[in-house]
């Protein structure tokens, strides 16, 4: 494989899954993790996404800008998100999670709409304090420097002492059988938490992510009450999901 298509492929990657490890990316295009190293130097170099310890990131993902022009799928997670709102009630407790996506919902909480918001998103918490009607409390810990959310044993003790009304999460990966998994074990933690700690939990997911997995499992996807997508809910691609106990959206 020619170093163009192998870039290209690791560009697809990242953006898909926000981050990738060197270790994946080389067993999918069967070259070394060394060839990969190199490949994401040059990629970090070019400003195409940003090297991390052991894998990459997309732009996307880190930055905390306003508006942001690196963010894959775009129109796909606004539609996502549009459909989300419709969740949202007045004096609600919801939860919002990390992410791209996730981001994108907190941009499009309407003014008029009085919320109290949990979430351990530092750029989520950066959009909702710019909704002048929504109380936002973080969620504290140690942050990960790639996700910028709050991790460990202290994040995940304030979610329990926390009980929401809606929890809106997203997911590296989700497959009707296997449910949502992720490659990050500390990550998988947090969301187990998150769900624990709501009354109902809805998935913010693009339809490219549906029928793939990894190695840590966040939980069933009977576990999930809503799954929101940019698809039509009748669409053929949902058919796996159909015969889950989920409401598609």
């Amino acid at each position: 494989m020619l170093k163009e298509e192998r870039q290209r492929t690791i560009l697809s990657e990242v953006a898909l899954h926000n981050k990738v490890l060197l270790t994946d990316i080389a067993e999918m295009l069967d070259v070394s993790i060394d060839t990969v190293r190199r490949d994401v130097k040059e990629l970090d170099t070019d400003n195409k996404l940003r090297k991390v310890h052991g894998g990459a990131v997309s732009l996307g993902f880190t930055n905390t800008t306003v508006r942001n022009n690196n963010v894959y799928a775009l129109e796909e997670k606004q539609k996502i998100a549009e459909k989300a709102v419709s969740f949202l009630k007045d004096g609600g407790v919801v939860f919002i999670d990390g992410g791209t996506t996730c981001t994108e919902l907190a941009r499009k909480i309407p003014e008029n709409i009085g919320l109290t918001c949990f979430t351990m998103s530092l750029p989520v918490a950066l959009e909702l304090l710019e909704k002048s009607n929504v109380k936002v409390i973080l969620i504290g810990g140690e942050v990960s420097k790639d996700s910028q959310i709050s991790i460990g044993a202290s994040a995940i003790h304030h979610l329990s002492e926390i009980h929401v009304d809606y929890s809106f999460i997203g997911t590296g990966y989700v497959d009707s059988v296997y449910g949502l998994t992720e490659f990050d074990w500390d990550i998988v933690q947090i969301k187990k938490a998150v769900i624990k700690a709501s009354k109902k939990t809805i998935l913010l997911s693009i339809s490219e992510k549906l029928n793939s997995q990894h190695r840590f499992k966040t939980c069933d996807i009977n576990a999930i009450n809503t799954m929101i997508t940019e698809l039509n809910p009748s669409h053929e691609r949902l058919n796996p999901f159909r015969n889950q106990e989920i409401h598609l959206l």
